[in-house]
């Protein structure tokens, strides 16, 4: 199998992804980028986005990132579909080797990965069919379109309860489903559920199915200790379970957390190996917003760029 040599290799798409590529194509890193099996990353389900800078009137998901993509390759990013399968990283910053779709080897000096995260969702076929017309893994991204308006929440950690708060500025009744008698989520972000008066938490509570033909009108819902069911009226129905960082691959050879959140240094997207960095979800499970994830595909393109070039001083 003949290896394939870059200077610079991205893996992962989405606002980091392209934002790195644009930023790297521009100082002439000549970067690859493989899209992964969901190019442009989780923005491609999303239907309105109206919190990133540069669109007044707001951009539909899909759209943003093809225009992403535009820009990336106009300035010469070699973007590629494919899906890397495996990765063998040089603890000493040497060469860094990538397998796509388990045939075509990649051999890089530097190594954004943008791989992003992925949200939990409950496994029901109503919240699929109705995922962006209602359904919703983000009340920080879409909580404005449900102003005065009832919404579910669902979940029971500090993500439900941030999440839970944050709409109860906005929505005129919010309902909150904890499938246990108690939260998991912390003491300071359980007393902030307790203070929103327009939050109602109902316990051992879990989600039968969302309701609705081409929108959410409604949330059937069943109390686990009685097995009574019932019909919340609600527009808008929010996950907030967590989200999954798709890092897997890289177990065993970058630090991450109990999560599996990609560990960067402070200030740095730089990985605990020299000459790779990792922007976007796959670090930040605090944000997880299209435009801080835009900055750290920035930082990473910059900072492979200055690796690169301290490595040339040294051999020269």
């Amino acid at each position: 199998m003949a290896r394939e040599q870059v200077k610079c290799l991205i893996i992962g798409s989405g606002p980091a992804g392209y934002t790195a590529a644009i930023y790297a194509s521009r100082a002439n890193l000549n970067p690859v980028m493989y899209q992964g099996d969901q190019p442009g990353g989780q923005l491609t389900i999303t239907n309105d986005v109206e919190n990133f800078p540069g669109y007044p009137e707001g951009v539909v998901g899909p759209q943003m990132m093809m225009d992403l993509q535009k820009q990336a390759a106009r300035f010469g990013t070699d973007i590629r579909t494919g899906y890397v399968t495996s990765v063998t990283l040089d603890k000493n910053g040497g060469k860094h080797l990538a397998v796509v779709d388990g045939k075509h080897e990649v051999e890089a000096d530097t190594v954004i990965i943008s791989t992003g995260a992925s949200a939990k969702w409950l496994g029901l076929e109503s919240e699929q069919r109705l995922n962006g017309k209602g359904v919703s893994a983000c009340a920080v991204c879409d909580g404005f379109f449900y102003r005065k308006q009832d919404v579910v929440v669902v979940g029971g950690g500090d993500t439900a309860a941030e999440e839970a708060t944050y709409l109860a500025n906005l929505a005129n009744k919010v309902y909150l489903l904890v499938r246990r008698e108690e939260m998991r989520a912390s003491k300071i972000m359980q007393k902030r559920v307790d203070n929103a008066a327009n939050l109602e938490v109902l316990w051992n509570t879990e989600t039968v199915e969302v309701v609705g033909d081409e929108e959410v009108t409604g949330v059937k819902v069943r109390n686990n200790v009685t097995g009574e069911e019932s019909v919340i009226d609600a527009t808008g129905f929010f996950v907030a379970i967590g989200h999954k960082p798709n890092t897997d691959i890289f177990k065993g050879q970058l630090d991450m957390d109990e999560n599996g959140y990609l560990i960067t240094a402070a200030d740095s997207t730089a990985t605990n190996i020299p000459g790779v960095f990792a922007a976007g979800d796959a670090q930040d499970h605090i944000y997880r917003q299209a435009v801080t994830a835009a900055g750290t595909g920035c930082m990473a393109a910059l900072e492979s760029e200055r690796y690169l070039a301290a490595k040339e001083v040294e051999l020269s």
